[in-house]
């Protein structure tokens, strides 16, 4: 099977699509949107983790950035794997926080042209360019927030679900989204008070999901 590497080095000079679909109002609890849709302070990307091309490097400890840290899951949930492709069972423990996997299993980062990726690092682990992509990416964000929007890479017509949680460990959504491909993604809490203190994102695309330039509010600027 062709994995993740061989379509991101395909693609990595062409311009992330547009969605496919036009905004609608929605009255669910989480909704898609178009990423230019919302007004955002504060971005992350992953340009100074040191890497190169091909497979990259993996990441075995937590990933901590300013306003957020990034692992596999949340404390609580057990790992479980379907095929080649992480899974959890479990609830999430309050208060909601982020852990590492395994050795070579956590999450990793792959260097292409123009910019770093972070992927999650499935079962066959690190440095087999079958495990690349296909882990989940458990975020976990220092504020609540109502609003945020990243980057997906290497998508090739398969699926992802993105689990959001609020910082006692419950479930707010779940949404599925697909058929995957490279483009950037929004979602927007319909809710008084923001209470998003993180997602889980989980794929079943046949060549692996990454994520750039994630995006939220950063409240010391916005009030």
């Amino acid at each position: 099977m062709v994995r993740l590497i061989a379509p991101f080095l395909a693609l990595a000079m062409t311009a992330l699509a547009p969605l496919a679909r036009a905004d609608a109002a929605c009255d669910a609890p989480v909704c898609l949107v178009s990423r230019d849709s919302l007004a955002l302070s504060h971005l992350i990307d992953f340009e100074d983790i040191p890497n190169s091309m091909g497979i990259g490097t993996a990441i075995d400890a937590l990933l901590a950035r300013p306003g957020a840290r990034f692992g596999e899951r949340f404390a609580g949930q057990a790992l479980l794997v379907e095929g080649d492709y992480d899974r959890v069972e479990g609830l999430a423990r309050p208060p909601l926080t982020a852990l590492p996997g395994a050795p070579g299993q956590s999450l990793g980062a792959m260097r292409l042209p123009g910019t770093v990726v972070l992927h999650g690092l499935g079962q066959r682990g690190f440095p087999r360019d079958a495990a690349a992509g296909e882990g989940m990416i458990a975020i976990e964000f220092e504020h609540d927030h109502g609003a945020l929007a990243f980057d997906l890479r290497g998508g090739e017509q398969g699926h992802a679900t993105v689990i959001f949680l609020r910082r006692d460990g419950s479930e707010i959504a779940r949404l599925s989204i697909g058929p995957l491909a490279e483009e950037s993604y929004g979602f927007l809490r319909n809710a008084a008070q923001p209470d998003i203190a993180g997602i889980l994102i989980l794929n079943s695309d046949p060549q692996g999901i990454a994520i750039d330039n994630l995006a939220f509010d950063d409240p010391r600027l916005t009030g």
